[in-house]
């Protein structure tokens, strides 16, 4: 339950990362998986724990928002082609 917002944050980061220059999209995209990674540990209360959580939530965002960025170009291209 605790990586559901790892997840969800990352979709919606691939998501807005479409809408970006390529050139600007590894940077912001880097910058936004390291901030949402931190939050989403210290959100979890996993800090708590152990700070290590951030091996973890840092790449899960990444991983996610990567996904969301193919996914959606891929249903922009797809809405473009039916038209």
């Amino acid at each position: 339950m605790n990586e559901l917002f790892p997840i969800a944050s990352g979709f919606l980061i691939g998501s807005f990362l479409g809408w970006l220059r390529p050139s600007m999209r590894r940077w912001v995209g880097a910058l936004l998986a390291f901030v949402f990674g931190v939050l989403a540990t210290v959100v979890s209360g996993e800090f708590r724990i152990s700070w290590a959580y951030l091996l973890i939530d840092i790449p899960l965002v990444a991983i996610s928002a990567s996904v969301g960025l193919i996914v959606s170009q891929r249903l922009r291209l797809n809405l473009m082609q039916s038209s």
